[in-house]
Protein backbone atom coordinates (compact mmCIF):
# COMPACT_ATOMS: atom_id res chain seq x y z
CA UNK A 1 0.00 0.00 0.00
CA UNK A 2 1.37 3.19 -1.37
CA UNK A 3 1.04 4.94 2.70
CA UNK A 4 2.19 1.68 4.29
CA UNK A 5 5.69 2.98 1.91
CA UNK A 6 5.45 6.67 2.89
CA UNK A 7 5.43 5.99 6.73
CA UNK A 8 8.19 2.95 6.49
CA UNK A 9 10.41 6.10 8.26
CA UNK A 10 8.75 5.50 11.31
CA UNK A 11 10.90 1.94 11.19
CA UNK A 12 14.38 3.89 11.28
CA UNK A 13 16.39 5.16 13.95
CA UNK A 14 17.26 8.36 12.47
CA UNK A 15 13.58 9.19 12.72
CA UNK A 16 13.55 8.84 16.08
CA UNK A 17 17.22 10.06 16.60
CA UNK A 18 15.39 13.23 14.83
CA UNK A 19 12.17 13.33 17.34
CA UNK A 20 14.37 13.91 20.35
CA UNK A 21 16.47 16.79 18.94
CA UNK A 22 13.19 18.34 18.41
CA UNK A 23 12.12 18.32 21.39
CA UNK A 24 15.04 19.75 23.52
CA UNK A 25 14.24 23.66 22.59
CA UNK A 26 10.42 22.91 23.95
CA UNK A 27 11.37 21.34 27.24
CA UNK A 28 14.13 23.39 27.86
CA UNK A 29 11.61 26.34 27.67
CA UNK A 30 9.01 24.74 29.35
CA UNK A 31 11.57 24.11 32.52
CA UNK A 32 12.92 27.26 32.81
CA UNK A 33 9.26 28.52 32.91
CA UNK A 34 7.83 25.40 35.38
CA UNK A 35 10.19 26.78 37.65
CA UNK A 36 9.89 30.23 37.58
CA UNK A 37 6.08 30.49 37.65
CA UNK A 38 6.21 27.87 40.61
CA UNK A 39 8.18 30.79 42.53
CA UNK A 40 5.29 33.44 41.30
CA UNK A 41 7.34 35.30 38.43
CA UNK A 42 5.57 34.92 34.82
CA UNK A 43 7.58 35.04 31.89
CA UNK A 44 6.35 35.14 28.38
CA UNK A 45 9.13 36.73 27.16
CA UNK A 46 10.41 32.64 25.80
CA UNK A 47 10.85 33.79 22.66
CA UNK A 48 12.97 36.70 23.34
CA UNK A 49 15.07 34.76 25.77
CA UNK A 50 15.89 31.73 23.35
CA UNK A 51 16.34 34.45 20.48
CA UNK A 52 19.38 36.30 22.30
CA UNK A 53 20.65 33.05 23.75
CA UNK A 54 21.14 31.99 19.40
CA UNK A 55 22.19 35.13 18.24
CA UNK A 56 25.10 35.68 20.96
CA UNK A 57 26.26 32.36 21.39
CA UNK A 58 26.53 32.50 17.29
CA UNK A 59 28.35 35.98 17.19
CA UNK A 60 30.76 34.79 19.80
CA UNK A 61 30.89 31.30 18.10
CA UNK A 62 31.95 33.65 15.19
CA UNK A 63 34.38 35.82 16.88
CA UNK A 64 36.23 33.28 18.89
CA UNK A 65 35.68 30.02 17.32
CA UNK A 66 35.59 28.35 20.21
CA UNK A 67 32.52 26.46 21.65
CA UNK A 68 32.99 26.65 25.42
CA UNK A 69 32.95 30.56 24.89
CA UNK A 70 29.96 30.45 22.53
CA UNK A 71 28.23 28.36 25.57
CA UNK A 72 29.10 31.19 27.63
CA UNK A 73 28.04 33.47 25.87
CA UNK A 74 24.23 32.43 25.51
CA UNK A 75 23.91 31.39 29.11
CA UNK A 76 25.42 34.94 30.20
CA UNK A 77 22.97 36.86 27.70
CA UNK A 78 20.07 34.17 29.94
CA UNK A 79 21.13 35.10 32.85
CA UNK A 80 21.32 39.21 32.62
CA UNK A 81 17.94 38.47 30.77
CA UNK A 82 16.58 36.45 33.96
CA UNK A 83 18.53 39.35 36.12
CA UNK A 84 16.21 42.07 34.67
CA UNK A 85 13.25 40.65 34.55
CA UNK A 86 13.54 39.41 38.24
CA UNK A 87 14.65 43.32 38.83
CA UNK A 88 11.18 44.41 37.19
CA UNK A 89 8.86 41.94 38.62
CA UNK A 90 9.85 41.12 41.99
CA UNK A 91 11.71 44.30 43.07
CA UNK A 92 9.72 47.40 41.38
CA UNK A 93 6.25 44.93 41.02
CA UNK A 94 5.83 45.47 37.47
CA UNK A 95 3.67 44.08 35.16
CA UNK A 96 5.40 40.75 34.05
CA UNK A 97 3.30 40.17 31.01
CA UNK A 98 3.74 43.68 29.62
CA UNK A 99 7.54 42.92 30.22
CA UNK A 100 7.59 39.49 28.97
CA UNK A 101 6.04 41.04 25.53
CA UNK A 102 8.74 44.08 25.33
CA UNK A 103 11.46 41.37 25.95
CA UNK A 104 10.25 39.39 22.40
CA UNK A 105 10.02 42.67 20.51
CA UNK A 106 13.30 44.02 21.47
CA UNK A 107 14.97 40.32 20.59
CA UNK A 108 13.57 40.51 17.29
CA UNK A 109 14.32 43.97 16.11
CA UNK A 110 18.26 43.63 17.86
CA UNK A 111 18.55 40.30 16.08
CA UNK A 112 18.20 41.65 12.53
CA UNK A 113 20.27 44.70 13.63
CA UNK A 114 23.47 42.26 14.56
CA UNK A 115 22.89 40.40 11.59
CA UNK A 116 23.08 43.78 8.86
CA UNK A 117 25.85 45.26 10.81
CA UNK A 118 28.02 42.20 11.76
CA UNK A 119 27.16 39.95 8.02
CA UNK A 120 25.52 42.42 6.04
CA UNK A 121 22.41 40.37 5.72
CA UNK A 122 18.61 40.72 7.37
CA UNK A 123 18.04 37.19 7.20
CA UNK A 124 20.74 34.52 8.30
CA UNK A 125 24.47 34.46 8.96
CA UNK A 126 27.28 32.39 8.14
CA UNK A 127 27.59 28.59 8.97
CA UNK A 128 29.61 28.24 12.31
CA UNK A 129 32.80 27.08 11.96
CA UNK A 130 33.47 23.14 12.97
CA UNK A 131 35.62 24.56 16.06
CA UNK A 132 32.67 26.41 17.40
CA UNK A 133 29.75 24.08 16.77
CA UNK A 134 28.43 21.20 19.37
CA UNK A 135 30.07 17.59 17.89
CA UNK A 136 27.48 15.05 17.88
CA UNK A 137 27.79 11.48 19.32
CA UNK A 138 27.59 9.20 16.47
CA UNK A 139 24.93 11.12 15.29
CA UNK A 140 23.12 11.81 18.49
CA UNK A 141 23.05 15.22 20.31
CA UNK A 142 24.43 15.88 23.64
CA UNK A 143 22.06 18.20 24.43
CA UNK A 144 19.24 15.47 24.46
CA UNK A 145 21.02 13.43 27.37
CA UNK A 146 21.69 17.51 28.84
CA UNK A 147 17.50 18.30 28.82
CA UNK A 148 16.31 14.47 29.98
CA UNK A 149 19.01 15.33 33.03
CA UNK A 150 17.68 18.40 33.29
CA UNK A 151 14.03 17.14 33.51
CA UNK A 152 14.93 14.63 36.14
CA UNK A 153 16.60 16.70 38.29
CA UNK A 154 13.93 19.79 38.33
CA UNK A 155 11.52 17.37 39.37
CA UNK A 156 14.02 16.17 42.30
CA UNK A 157 14.61 19.54 43.51
CA UNK A 158 10.73 20.61 42.99
CA UNK A 159 9.28 17.81 44.45
CA UNK A 160 11.95 16.21 47.09
CA UNK A 161 14.05 19.24 48.31
CA UNK A 162 13.24 21.50 50.73
CA UNK A 163 14.42 24.40 48.38
CA UNK A 164 11.69 23.57 46.18
CA UNK A 165 9.45 23.47 48.87
CA UNK A 166 10.47 26.93 49.59
CA UNK A 167 10.05 28.25 45.85
CA UNK A 168 6.57 26.10 45.88
CA UNK A 169 5.14 28.50 49.01
CA UNK A 170 6.31 31.54 47.65
CA UNK A 171 4.19 30.92 44.69
CA UNK A 172 1.79 29.71 46.63
CA UNK A 173 1.25 31.79 49.15
CA UNK A 174 3.84 34.55 50.07
CA UNK A 175 2.72 36.21 52.84
CA UNK A 176 3.03 32.90 54.81
CA UNK A 177 5.89 32.29 53.10
CA UNK A 178 7.54 35.53 54.98
CA UNK A 179 6.35 34.44 58.12
CA UNK A 180 7.56 31.32 58.12
CA UNK A 181 10.85 32.95 57.67
CA UNK A 182 11.44 32.37 53.66
CA UNK A 183 13.02 35.41 51.79
CA UNK A 184 10.48 35.52 48.93
CA UNK A 185 12.20 38.01 46.63
CA UNK A 186 15.43 35.99 47.28
CA UNK A 187 13.67 32.62 45.98
CA UNK A 188 11.93 34.78 43.16
CA UNK A 189 14.78 36.28 41.84
CA UNK A 190 16.91 32.85 41.62
CA UNK A 191 13.96 31.17 40.30
CA UNK A 192 13.40 33.64 37.78
CA UNK A 193 17.19 33.45 36.93
CA UNK A 194 17.29 29.88 36.45
CA UNK A 195 14.42 29.77 33.73
CA UNK A 196 16.09 32.80 31.90
CA UNK A 197 19.16 30.34 31.98
CA UNK A 198 17.63 27.37 30.97
CA UNK A 199 15.51 28.76 28.28
CA UNK A 200 18.67 30.66 26.63
CA UNK A 201 19.71 27.10 26.42
CA UNK A 202 17.02 26.48 23.85
CA UNK A 203 18.82 28.96 21.72
CA UNK A 204 22.18 27.86 22.26
CA UNK A 205 21.20 24.25 20.90
CA UNK A 206 19.07 25.96 17.60
CA UNK A 207 22.55 27.91 17.36
CA UNK A 208 25.63 25.78 18.02
CA UNK A 209 23.36 22.18 17.32
CA UNK A 210 20.38 22.16 15.14
CA UNK A 211 21.27 25.17 12.56
CA UNK A 212 24.81 25.87 13.07
CA UNK A 213 24.07 29.76 13.04
CA UNK A 214 21.40 32.49 13.85
CA UNK A 215 18.28 33.20 11.70
CA UNK A 216 15.81 35.39 11.52
CA UNK A 217 13.00 34.62 13.87
CA UNK A 218 15.08 31.20 14.60
CA UNK A 219 12.74 30.10 17.11
CA UNK A 220 9.93 29.85 14.97
CA UNK A 221 7.20 29.80 17.99
CA UNK A 222 9.18 27.39 20.09
CA UNK A 223 9.00 29.83 23.40
CA UNK A 224 4.93 30.19 22.87
CA UNK A 225 4.97 26.15 22.36
CA UNK A 226 6.98 25.73 26.02
CA UNK A 227 4.55 27.94 27.29
CA UNK A 228 1.68 25.93 26.10
CA UNK A 229 3.66 23.07 27.60
CA UNK A 230 4.17 24.53 31.28
CA UNK A 231 0.22 24.50 31.55
CA UNK A 232 -0.55 20.68 29.42
CA UNK A 233 1.89 19.29 32.11
CA UNK A 234 0.64 21.47 35.22
CA UNK A 235 3.30 22.23 36.35
CA UNK A 236 5.35 19.16 36.44
CA UNK A 237 8.90 19.08 34.94
CA UNK A 238 8.33 15.29 34.09
CA UNK A 239 4.95 15.71 32.27
CA UNK A 240 6.43 18.53 30.65
CA UNK A 241 9.44 16.26 29.36
CA UNK A 242 6.91 13.23 27.87
CA UNK A 243 5.00 17.01 26.32
CA UNK A 244 8.15 17.80 24.61
CA UNK A 245 8.49 14.21 23.46
CA UNK A 246 4.73 14.86 21.77
CA UNK A 247 5.89 17.66 19.94
CA UNK A 248 9.07 15.93 18.86
CA UNK A 249 7.43 13.30 17.16
CA UNK A 250 4.49 15.56 15.09
CA UNK A 251 7.42 17.76 14.34
CA UNK A 252 9.97 14.92 12.98
CA UNK A 253 6.94 13.21 11.14
CA UNK A 254 5.84 16.36 9.15
CA UNK A 255 9.34 16.91 8.03
CA UNK A 256 9.46 13.11 6.99
CA UNK A 257 6.55 13.19 4.62
CA UNK A 258 7.44 13.59 1.23
CA UNK A 259 6.35 16.95 -0.42
CA UNK A 260 3.49 17.18 -2.49
CA UNK A 261 1.65 14.37 -0.67
CA UNK A 262 0.08 17.27 1.01
CA UNK A 263 0.80 20.98 1.55
CA UNK A 264 3.70 22.30 2.95
CA UNK A 265 1.67 24.68 5.09
CA UNK A 266 -0.58 21.89 6.47
CA UNK A 267 2.53 19.72 7.62
CA UNK A 268 4.54 22.20 9.12
CA UNK A 269 1.44 23.45 11.06
CA UNK A 270 1.04 19.82 12.41
CA UNK A 271 3.16 20.17 15.79
CA UNK A 272 1.79 23.31 16.94
CA UNK A 273 -1.94 22.51 16.13
CA UNK A 274 -1.22 19.18 18.02
CA UNK A 275 0.66 20.37 20.98
CA UNK A 276 -2.17 23.07 21.36
CA UNK A 277 -5.22 21.02 21.27
CA UNK A 278 -3.69 18.74 23.31
CA UNK A 279 -2.55 21.42 26.04
CA UNK A 280 -6.14 22.99 25.57
CA UNK A 281 -7.32 19.51 26.29
CA UNK A 282 -5.69 20.40 30.21
CA UNK A 283 -6.36 23.76 30.37
CA UNK A 284 -9.79 23.34 32.29
CA UNK A 285 -7.94 20.83 34.69
CA UNK A 286 -4.78 22.81 35.36
CA UNK A 287 -4.14 24.93 38.52
CA UNK A 288 -1.88 27.57 38.30
CA UNK A 289 0.08 28.59 41.50
CA UNK A 290 -1.82 30.93 43.46
CA UNK A 291 -0.03 33.55 43.45
CA UNK A 292 1.74 33.48 40.08
CA UNK A 293 1.74 36.48 38.43
CA UNK A 294 1.08 38.98 41.42
CA UNK A 295 3.92 41.04 42.66
CA UNK A 296 4.43 40.82 46.27
CA UNK A 297 5.12 43.40 48.64
CA UNK A 298 6.29 43.38 52.26
CA UNK A 299 4.57 45.30 54.62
Amino acid sequence: MPWLKILSFLLYPTFYAGMLRLMVPIVLGALGEIISERSGVVNIGLEGIILLGALFSTYVGHKTVNLWFAIGAGLFVGLLIGLLHALIAVYLAGDQIIDGVGLNMFALGIGEVVLYLTWGSFATSPQLPREARVPSMGGFSPFVILTIGLALLSWFLLEKTRWGLRLKAAGENPVAAEAAGIDVYKVRVIATIIGSVFTALAGIFLALDWLGGYTKNVSAGRGFIALALVVFSRWNPIVALGGGLIFGFCYAFSLSIPSGIIADQVLYSVPYVATLLISMGFLAKARPPAAVGRPYKRV
